[in-house]
């Protein structure tokens, strides 16, 4: 086996292998992958065990326990300004993801499994998907037919939304 070393603007890849990504509806519309990069853990939790907090974005859904550790919580579609999840729900989809030190839980309407892409399968999305949601996007992927956004981790988790600068 030959290996050559590809290398893009900003993301190394080795030998050009898929690399792994959880996939997830975001609504009903829109599906999303992120990379397992900054994926800790993928869990189903009861609406109670979200705290809410006053005078917060309304994407922030509030505090919740995550192995003895205390992290925000957010509406992950509502914060990408697309439609919101249903609030009648009794439990919460939530994928957790670190980027460096921040940990930060993400509400989706369910999670689909892992997939991989490599990255030369990624495009830009602009012109793709509303301006809206570039910021947030390493580009967008197609497989199996269906366009699928490839959000980036760490815009999400560095996003001005969530501070309170």
């Amino acid at each position: 086996m030959t290996s050559t070393n590809v290398t893009l603007s900003s993301k190394p890849t080795l030998n050009n292998l898929a690399d792994g990504y959880l996939k997830f509806q975001l609504n009903q519309q829109t599906t999303a992958v992120l990379s397992m990069r900054h994926t800790q853990e993928a869990i189903i939790v009861p609406v109670e065990s979200i705290t809410s907090m006053p005078n917060m974005p309304p994407c922030i859904l509030g505090l919740m326990n995550w192995r003895s550790r205390i992290i925000w919580v957010v509406d992950l579609p509502r914060m990408l300004n697309l439609e919101s999840l249903d609030y009648r729900l009794r439990q919460y989809n939530v994928i957790v993801i670190q980027v460096e030190s921040l940990v930060l839980g993400l509400v989706v309407q369910e999670i689909k499994g892992t997939t991989k892409f490599i990255v030369d399968d990624i495009h830009s999305p602009i012109g793709q998907v509303a301006s809206s949601l570039v910021p947030y996007l390493c580009g967008c992927g197609v497989q199996e037919e269906q366009i699928l956004l490839v959000l980036d981790g760490q815009a999400i988790v560095q996003s001005s939304i969530l501070r309170s600068d």
